[in-house]
């Protein structure tokens, strides 16, 4: 699905006004729906270029209410405008989680909202779950053409952050990982995931395997990468992010942060600051579309019905 300009993604859109900002219900390319919010720039005002538009992903059993990332929220908004929202499966979104198959479809309506509200520049910041996923859209949605209305409706982003992300899929070599393999791969698991963690777990296998999030790395050059890992990651060892940056062909960054756990429950407001910091100074030399040009959206995942 390409979307076709700003009134027909307004037609896919359902809004409502908050105290703290605006609340949208956005339709996927499959037609899942995607409860979203937007929070405007809360910083000081700047003489030079707007500031940007970072679009949170969160990580398994999270959402866009829950604490970690409404302080990730709150951080952000000091440097742009921010964008949450609950990936499918998640929160008040319809569909099931495919942990992070089908998740490029709703992260990319949410960075094509963005565009829709007039920000040029979009960086996405994902964790976990969420930092493989903007790893793949990073590489499935490229800056070109297919966009429409100046960019207004293009889906990709200008930079990416990832973080306590995996490099391969199926591991299995933590006591985490191997619960949460079990929670997604049984019924009995997934009916835990669904009543106890608020996560509704599609029970099909992926077919076909989504491309990795190593594999997907190469792709997002020359555009900006940052990647972030804590040394204290029980799920994830630092072999994941060393893995990442080693296929990476150009620009990109690694943080390995002392004492820091994993994803955004575990980031505290001083890295989420410095990240916040990274991409405020990079999105000014992050390629900005030409006049009619954008990111088009493939019609599924990997380019595959």
């Amino acid at each position: 699905m390409a979307f076709g300009g700003a009134d027909d993604f307004a037609r896919a859109c359902v809004s409502s006004i908050t105290s703290s900002g605006r609340r949208q219900a956005l339709l996927t390319a499959d037609g899942v729906r995607i409860e979203a919010a937007y929070e405007p720039y809360e910083g000081p005002a700047t003489g030079g270029a707007p500031p940007p538009a970072v679009v949170l992903a969160h990580g398994f059993t999270g959402a866009l209410d829950r604490p970690g990332l409404r302080r990730a929220a709150r951080v952000f908004a000091q440097r742009a405008a921010v964008i949450t929202f609950s990936f499918r499966g998640h929160g008040r979104s319809g569909g099931r989680s495919t942990v992070g198959d089908r998740e490029v479809l709703d992260l990319a309506v949410a960075v094509a909202w963005a565009r829709s509200l007039g920000h040029e520049r979009v960086a996405t910041v994902g964790f976990s779950m969420g930092g493989s996923v903007v790893l793949r859209h990073g590489a499935l949605y490229l800056p070109g053409e297919g966009g429409e209305h100046g960019g207004r409706t293009a889906a990709h982003a200008d930079l990416v952050v990832s973080v306590s992300a995996p490099a391969r899929w199926y591991y299995r070599g933590t006591a985490p990982m191997r619960r949460l393999h079990w929670a997604i791969s049984r019924p009995s698991g997934r009916a835990i995931a669904r009543f106890g963690l608020r996560t509704r777990v599609h029970s099909e296998d992926w077919d076909p395997v989504p491309l990795s999030p190593t594999e997907a790395v190469p792709l997002i050059a020359p555009r900006p990468l940052l990647v972030v890992h804590g040394d204290r990651d029980a799920y994830f060892p630092l072999d994941h992010p060393r893995m990442l940056v080693a296929a990476a062909p150009g620009a990109v960054e690694l943080w390995i942060e002392r004492g820091f756990g994993h994803a955004e429950n575990s980031a505290g407001v001083e890295l989420l600051g410095r990240v916040a910091e990274w991409v405020s100074s990079n999105a000014g030399r992050a390629g900005l579309d030409a006049p009619g040009r954008g990111g088009a959206c493939p019609q599924s995942p990997d380019g595959l019905d």
